[in-house]
């Protein structure tokens, strides 16, 4: 039961260091999310692509250059699983 609990515990805390604040909103990256839907982020970008009337104008938005270079700034490394490079992340031109 109180094995149970922690393994929650760290799943949770494992998702919650996964939420960014950018532009004043609780964000999550879409290679986050394909990790914890175990999806490939390709897959997850097409199906939205192909579905956007589903999702609302907030859904998603693109990473602005400066935005882009602050989180791989600070992210570099661990949180994002050993890459040093976000090339999947570059904003769109």
């Amino acid at each position: 039961m109180v094995e149970n609990k922690f393994q929650l515990l760290l799943i949770e805390q494992k998702i919650l260091n996964k939420i960014y604040i950018l532009r004043g909103q609780k964000i999550m990256l879409d290679v986050d999310l394909t990790e914890i839907y175990k999806a490939e982020t390709r897959r997850l970008n097409d199906q939205v692509k192909r579905n956007i009337n589903r999702f609302s104008k907030d859904f998603m938005f693109s990473l602005s250059e400066k935005e882009y270079k602050n989180l791989m700034s600070q992210n570099a490394i661990s949180s994002w699983g050993g890459r040093n490079k976000l090339s999947r992340h570059r904003p769109l031109k």
